[in-house]
């Protein structure tokens, strides 16, 4: 089976690497370089320190040509990474040149077998036995030089030593690609990771929009109108005039009071908590249905005249489902007070027998209210967002939401949420 192409370097883990702090700071290329210049001095001090006071008398003195050479065949090892097969070429080369001069082959022995144990940690395998072939037969034709060698034992060191190289080297090798395959897979969980918190965060920002929707949308609406009325009935109805600023006044408390519980969900540690707060967000529960008469009282202090009808037994909903019905009913009487003023509306509840709470919000159309255009000129923009909101609110519950205008006139709104055990896809 063919080996994989050569590696780059494995990525350092700050967690494992045993360089001092500094260095781990430095460019990974930067710390390479330097690792191999000091390797590669250091076994050239080796290499002259054994030519000038170990070579035997039987060979050729250790003269400035011999320092040369060794210099030169020691030093090319602070290529070795960049440069592996073609250092092992070149040290080869110039150590079967300084044998074939006369000098002791031992001196510049280490440098070839450096190259040869790089090339099988960074190449595939037929390079590595090729780059063996030609290290065993310079370390055989060392043999053939010295005086009294047996080739025995010479052929033996040719092949033992490059097969030791090269475990050690295939072992670094398996390392390095494990090491390189870590690396991918952890910066593919960070990619990941990255990716779940954009979607985790675009999601937040969509459902804190609609609460935020839902919220300003309805209570605004209600203020604009019943602080419109009273602006326009003051001259002549005082006592509608104090009504509508009284209703004014509890929507406004309403609302900062919902914009006070939904802000302070948005507190995810309590230690954010400011100590200097004096009034700490309510945690108090969401608006559900049980808050619908309140909410009809509001919508009649607008002047939209709404029933409300129940049908079947009712069934507690779980938080997330109570709050999107509640939300639903709310934009689309708000959405009336906006488009239909002075219209009548009737708001239907039917806990059908499978699991399924039906609910409706019919308007009659345009009614005959007072008139009192510029409040409803006031409220009646928007970008469209309403019914997208209610849909997507109605969908990520297992619902379904439907909105057009009837037959007769009017408008009507009809979503369907599955009852707790329940889900949609059983009907």
């Amino acid at each position: 089976m063919p080996s994989p192409e050569p590696l780059p370097e494995p990525l350092p883990d700050p967690q494992l690497d045993p360089l001092p702090a500094p260095l781990r700071r430095l460019p990974s290329a930067v710390v390479a370089i330097g690792s191999d210049a000091l390797i590669a001095l250091i076994q050239t001090c080796l290499a002259l320190l054994g030519g000038l006071t170990a070579t035997p008398n039987q060979w050729r003195p250790f003269d400035l040509t011999a320092v040369a050479l060794t210099c030169v065949i020691n030093l090319l090892a602070v290529v070795r990474r960049r440069l592996p097969l073609g250092l092992l070429l070149i040290c080869g080369g110039l150590w079967a040149w300084y044998i074939a001069l006369g000098y002791w082959p031992v001196v510049n022995s280490l440098a070839p077998m450096l190259a040869f144990y790089t090339v099988a940690s960074r190449r595939p395998a037929r390079v590595t036995a090729g780059a063996w072939a030609a290290m065993a037969a310079v370390w055989v034709f060392g043999g053939l030089r010295t005086h009294d060698s047996s080739m025995v034992s010479v052929v033996a060191q040719a092949v033992a030593f490059p097969a030791i190289l090269w475990r050690f080297g295939a072992s670094a090798r398996l390392v390095n690609l494990r090491n390189r395959q870590l690396a991918e897979a952890a910066q593919r969980l960070r990619e990941e990771q990255r990716d779940r918190l954009r979607r985790a965060a675009m999601l937040e920002r969509t459902r804190i929009a609609r609460e935020l929707h839902d919220l300003v949308a309805h209570h605004l609406s209600v203020v604009c109108v019943q602080a419109g009325l009273a602006r326009y009935v003051l001259p002549s109805d005082r006592e509608t005039a104090e009504r509508a600023l009284d209703t004014t006044v509890a929507t406004a408390g309403e609302a900062l009071e919902e914009m006070r519980r939904l802000l302070g969900l948005l507190r995810t540690d309590p230690a954010d908590a400011d100590p200097a707060d004096a009034e700490p967000a309510p945690d108090g529960p969401s608006p559900g249905l049980a808050q619908l008469p309140a909410l009809l009282e509001r919508v009649r202090g607008a002047g939209v005249e709404v029933a409300l009808e129940r049908r079947g037994e009712a069934v507690a909903l779980p938080p997330g489902p109570d709050l999107c019905a509640y939300r639903i009913v709310q934009e689309s009487l708000t959405n009336i007070i906006k488009h239909a003023p002075g219209a009548t509306a009737q708001v239907t509840l039917d806990y059908r027998r499978g699991g399924v709470l039906h609910g409706a919000v019919r308007d009659s159309g345009r009614g005959a209210g007072p008139a009192v255009p510029e409040v409803h000129r006031a409220v009646a923009g928007g970008g469209g967002k309403g019914l997208l909101g209610m849909r997507e609110r109605a969908e990520l519950y297992g619902g379904a939401l439907t909105a057009g205008p009837l037959a007769g006139g009017g408008f009507e709104i009809a979503f369907e949420l599955p009852l707790p055990g329940t889900t949609m896809t059983e009907h």
